[in-house]
């Protein structure tokens, strides 16, 4: 009983390391974005 208990524990924690390595990849990858759109962005310049 307590090796099926411990099983579906390892199963979920291991879930979740998986699903945190995803959303931390995705978040790197949405900041490059961000920070290329920063870099294209056209200063603004005053006019007359």
């Amino acid at each position: 009983m307590i090796t099926i208990i411990l099983t579906w524990i390892g199963a979920l924690l291991g879930i979740a390391v998986l699903l945190a390595m995803a959303v931390g990849a995705f978040a790197l990858d949405f900041n490059d974005v961000l920070a290329s759109r920063r870099q294209k962005a056209p200063e603004g310049t005053a006019g007359p």
